[in-house]
């Protein structure tokens, strides 16, 4: 299955601030299937000095992660992921932009967004792409946020405590490079072997000082230019 980018099936509509509703841990909205979290950590940081002096606008950025059981440890490799996603990944979506919104403020006072997946040592690194790559998360997620580029990622399998560097860019401009940044995500006692931590995370701005210019204003650089000069 692959992430689609449109987004017209999705309620976009402002979501509250109030504190994430954990009860979809054990089933969604409409009382289909959900998911089972066992912990639910949400890291904020807000940038108020870089280089001596306040940025233009503090920027905060956000990570929510929720562990969860991996449900395909010990399948065989050709197991069919779809079934078990559709039943996932909805509510993970749900959960993990809840907490972001409440922790940053509301859909628009987020800019960047970014996803990632850490999987347990007894499963596949495909697991954990099966729940962030595909519609059932990241074009909710994207919707939740209020976003509509691609949403940039990353995933490893490792044990517990494993740091992940989580990249984000602009919701809706991806070549925005005043808004390349990343979040730092580790959870102490996961994943365990059997388990998987799903991330979300997003910022209310830019880098502090953003400087480097963008492609609207970006010289024309070419190898042969660059042998050109002296």
């Amino acid at each position: 299955m692959q992430e689609a980018t449109s987004t017209a099936a999705v309620d976009t509509a402002p979501r509250p601030t109030a504190t994430p509703d954990l009860h979809l841990n054990s089933h969604t909205s409409d009382g289909g299937a959900g998911v089972e979290v066992r912990k639910l950590v949400v890291y904020r940081e807000t940038v108020l000095t870089e280089a001596g002096s306040a940025p233009a606008v503090p920027a905060e950025r956000a990570s929510a992660a929720a562990v969860i059981r991996n449900p395909w440890v010990g399948t065989p490799a050709a197991t069919d992921l779809g079934p078990a996603v559709s039943a996932i990944a909805p509510s993970l979506a749900r959960i993990l932009t809840d907490a972001l919104l409440h922790a940053l403020g509301g859909v628009d006072a987020v800019e960047a967004f970014g996803k990632a997946a850490v999987v347990g040592t007894a499963g596949e690194i495909e697991h954990g792409a099966a729940l962030i790559h595909t519609p059932y998360f990241g074009n909710l997620v994207r919707a939740h946020l209020g976003g509509e580029s691609i949403i940039c990622f990353a995933d490893t399998r490792g044990d517990a405590g494993e740091t992940l560097v989580v990249p984000l860019w602009h919701k809706n401009h991806a070549a925005t490079r005043s808004h390349y940044q990343t979040v730092a995500v580790r959870v102490a006692d996961a994943p365990r072997a059997d388990e998987i931590v799903v991330v979300a995370a997003a910022s209310t701005g830019p880098r502090p000082h953003a400087r480097i210019g963008d492609r609207t204003t970006d010289p024309a650089v070419t190898p042969a230019l660059l042998e050109d000069q002296p």
